[in-house]
């Protein structure tokens, strides 16, 4: 073989393979992960005549082309199979199956469904939220079915059974025992955590609905201590989002503030935002929202609890022109009559220099991404801080876990109200406004 030959192989190969050099895993969401598979692993595989929209790559070829790293960092960092990213976040799955539990028996799968929709319709949660649940519980599903060799997680903890009660006790921690030291892969100390806290939810909803007699799961806590490592993911402070609009001067770069540390909206969301998506029309005590019908997991809403005043400065200044089409960012010129995602990202990173934000922050340069994470980051403490308001409520009824009073006591809407009453309030603080 020639030399161009020897060449032109070694640059085929390397086409062929994908090439994750700089990524840096911690700090990648699953909206990072889709556009590297759309990047970097598609290509590899339109090259060997594999179609990447319907035929799912194997963890064969994901190991013969040193591609592992992917998988690893997708079960790490964000509890998934390759398998449920393909389905859930790439959006080519065939839904007509419908979801796969690690278990067969139906009485189970009833009661983890029944959970997950109770959770779904009480904390108004997303169907990515609610994904990201069923991944967890599923998870600890095959841990319990592997260490027991059983499906039937039921029947150890139903009223009026004869077994004594450590059978129970002792089938879930042998689950989490499996999790923990007796297989091949290794967890990270924040998925275990993440999957101890939704099986303690489910059993304690169970103990809550009269199905079970007790919650096998209560004392997870003190038994396995997993220590969780410092995250380094940036994210934006609420000081650097009062500086970003300080330096906004224009309703279009203000309007871009709130849209995505506001309202925590993608940049690809923000870019196409139309005047037809917002619904203020509602009862009374609910609050205004924009509607998704297209959004990455399919049909959503956010709800609007800060920067209208911002909004309608932006309609009415594009109002003023008659050819407007009800895009928020228009464009001028491309094949869309918005902006794009790039264009949306290019207007941050100029507003966040002259702002005077850091050149870097923890590593990784501003973008919308970390407003995204400052949104998520603020639900967070506002969650924490609800639990805290609610803890005398909790001492009233008896109870030390201030979740049982949101899950049990709360009605759907009081719950919601207040959740977007603290969200609101931190919001404000953030933005340095009283809006």
């Amino acid at each position: 073989m020639s030399q161009s030959e020897v060449d032109q192989e070694a640059r085929t190969e390397g086409e062929r393979t994908p090439s994750f050099d700089g990524v840096r895993w911690t700090s990648c969401s699953l909206e990072d992960f889709v556009d590297l598979y759309w990047d970097q692993i598609a290509p590899c595989l339109e090259l060997e005549g594999i179609d990447p929209k319907s035929e799912k790559p194997t963890h064969q070829w994901f190991r013969d082309h040193d591609a592992r790293s992917f998988l690893a960092a997708l079960r790490r960092h964000h509890d998934r199979s390759f398998g449920e990213f393909w389905d859930e976040n790439l959006g080519l799955g065939d839904d007509d199956d419908g979801y796969t539990w690690a278990t067969e028996d139906e009485d189970t799968i009833d009661a983890l469904e029944q959970f997950l929709d109770r959770r779904k319709s009480r904390y108004s949660l997303s169907t990515s939220s609610v994904n990201t649940l069923r991944t967890r519980l599923n998870l600890y599903v095959y841990a319990y079915c592997e260490a027991n060799g059983t499906g039937d997680l039921l029947t150890p903890i139903q009223r009026e059974q004869e077994r004594p009660d450590y059978e129970a006790v002792d089938a879930c921690y042998a689950a989490f025992d499996w999790l923990n030291e007796g297989t091949e892969r290794s967890y990270s100390a924040q998925t275990l955590q993440r999957v101890r806290r939704v099986v303690d939810a489910w059993y304690q909803h169970l103990v809550g609905r009269r199905i079970a007699s007790m919650n096998p799961a209560s004392g997870l806590y003190d038994e396995f201590k997993w220590e969780i490592e410092e995250s380094p993911t940036p994210i934006l402070s609420a000081t650097h989002v009062r500086k970003l609009m300080q330096a906004a001067p224009t309703t279009r770069e203000q309007l871009l503030v709130v849209a995505l540390a506001g309202w925590g909206l993608r940049a690809s969301e923000a870019a196409a935002l139309h005047i037809s998506q917002f619904h203020r029309d509602v009862p009374e005590d609910d609050v205004p929202f924009i509607a998704f019908e297209n959004r990455k997991n399919g049909p959503g809403e956010v709800s609007l609890l800060f920067g209208l005043d911002i909004l309608d400065s932006r309609i009415d200044e594009l109002a003023d022109d008659e050819s407007w089409t009800g895009y928020l960012f228009p464009s001028s010129q491309g094949e869309t009559p918005h902006v794009t995602r790039d264009t949306i990202r290019n207007w941050f990173q100029d507003l966040a220099s002259k702002a005077g934000l850091p050149k870097r922050i923890e590593g990784e340069r501003p973008s919308p991404q970390l407003c995204r994470r400052f949104w998520y980051d603020t639900y967070t403490a506002v969650l924490e801080g609800v639990l805290e308001g609610v803890e005398d409520i909790a001492a009233e009824q008896g109870s030390s876990d201030p979740q049982v009073v949101m899950r049990n006591y709360l009605s759907d809407s009081r719950s919601r109200r207040i959740r977007r009453e603290f969200m609101r309030e931190q919001l404000h603080a953030a933005f340095g406004e009283n809006r």
